[in-house]
């Protein structure tokens, strides 16, 4: 077969009302993947617009917008409208009328208020998705509390397994990415695509339904402490932190070296006799302290003594060729502009450039995926502040003078 020059979900219109990351991230994965995503912005455009520095554009002509709002919002078109007008809302509905999926992150009840609880949105649209996103969920006592992802990796517990352990003077430490909101855009473009599966495969009224899909920060990433939380169950202990290294596999953790640091993962035992040979230490492969992973991970402080005392005999780069050559899992550790130069990332296309009118030339991070027969999208660059505002609502039916007057009211 031919490859399709749309993607998969090529036909599909997304609206897309929420800001910041979780739900504008899930929102751009669909748009990669090849649908319409109309983003729907409050009069003041998204925050993120405003997160900055580093900037692109120009504040003398009111294009300058934050690096951060581009990350999460290409391939999207920006309709600026005030929700809280009633011909603002009137805007909204036609667009959903029309929609397959509705993104937002109000806090429970905000949607509601505005007119669009999940009785008006089925009277609207039957067939319509609508992913909710919020800090806690739809229930319970913090349900109406809002969510933010530092506050959140500290209360779901990932807080407390990030950084160097306390005998090492570290203390808990956020992942260096919103990881917690990253993860829920993820885990909503999942549900979302399950649920416009389920309705194209199901059989009789239900064809014409739609759903409601409830996805919390909270709970998303509680559900990425997988293994971590998986041993607390099993234990009924809290894992503590240990830096780089691996709760469960030994060695798997960084070392110190004549001139730098690796990377290093022996992720089963059949790699551990090829690493100890590829360190010059065949016997520990069979020094009965050591000889199976559970082993090693017992006796964890003796051998990670023996091993660092061995690292630092040799350079980075003298280590990686050993390695290399044994074929044993292992790194430097680059920083992100290194990786992104890296021959191997190169080949995959993962860095992509949008060009812009007034952004000039950007780069971003590529979808991560590829589809052999249905590939993505090529990216176009995050749009300005409402800047297909007159082109959705000419789609949607509204002639050149009832734009001019939207626009004349403050409504766009």
């Amino acid at each position: 077969m031919s490859p399709s020059a749309a993607g998969p979900l090529a036909g599909l219109r997304v609206i897309d009302c929420s800001t910041v990351l979780a739900g504008p991230y899930c929102t751009m994965l669909l748009a990669d993947l090849g649908a319409d995503v109309v983003k729907v912005e409050p009069p003041e455009g998204d925050a993120t617009r405003r997160w900055g520095p580093p900037w692109v554009g120009s504040e003398a002509d009111g294009t300058r917008t934050a690096a951060y709002y581009l990350a999460v919002n290409r391939s999207k078109r920006s309709i600026r409208l005030d929700l809280r007008r009633a011909k603002g809302a009137a805007v909204l509905r036609r667009l959903l009328a029309g929609a397959d999926v509705l993104v937002e992150n109000f806090r429970p009840g905000s949607l509601d208020r505005l007119g669009f609880g999940d009785a008006v949105l089925g009277g609207l649209n039957p067939r319509l998705v609508h992913l909710a996103i919020s800090g806690y969920g739809p229930v319970g006592p913090d349900a109406g509390r809002p969510g933010y992802d530092f506050v959140l990796q500290a209360e779901a517990g990932l807080m407390s397994i990030t950084g160097r352990a306390d005998d090492e003077g570290g203390g808990p430490t956020k992942v260096g990415v919103a990881i917690s909101d990253v993860v829920t855009g993820l885990q909503g473009a999942v549900a979302i695509l399950a649920a416009l599966a389920g309705r194209e495969r199901a059989d009789g009224p239900a064809h014409d339904l739609g759903q409601r899909i409830d996805v919390s920060i909270l709970a998303s990433t509680l559900a990425i402490l997988v293994n971590q939380a998986q041993n607390a169950f099993v234990t009924g202990k809290s894992p503590v932190r240990r830096g780089n290294a691996h709760p469960n596999i030994v060695p798997y953790e960084t070392f110190a070296t004549a001139d730098g640091e690796v990377a290093i993962a022996i992720g089963s035992d059949r790699q551990w006799p090829r690493f100890c040979r590829a360190v010059g230490l065949g016997g520990l492969a069979k020094d009965p302290r050591f000889t199976t992973n559970g082993k090693r991970v017992d006796d964890r402080v003796a051998l990670r003594s023996i091993l660092a005392e061995r690292f630092l005999t040799k350079s980075s780069a003298d280590w990686l060729a050993r390695f290399e050559a044994a074929d044993v899992p292992a790194s430097v550790i680059n920083d992100i502009v290194a990786a992104f130069a890296t021959a191997q990332v190169r080949a995959l296309g993962t860095k992509v450039r949008v060009t812009h009118p007034a952004y000039g030339r950007t780069f971003q991070v590529g979808a991560p995926f590829s589809l052999s027969v249905t590939p993505t999208t090529k990216p176009t660059a995050p749009p300005l502040l409402g800047e297909q505002t007159d082109e959705i609502l000419r789609e949607l039916g509204y002639d050149e003078a009832a734009v001019d007057r939207l626009r004349a009211g403050g409504i766009v």
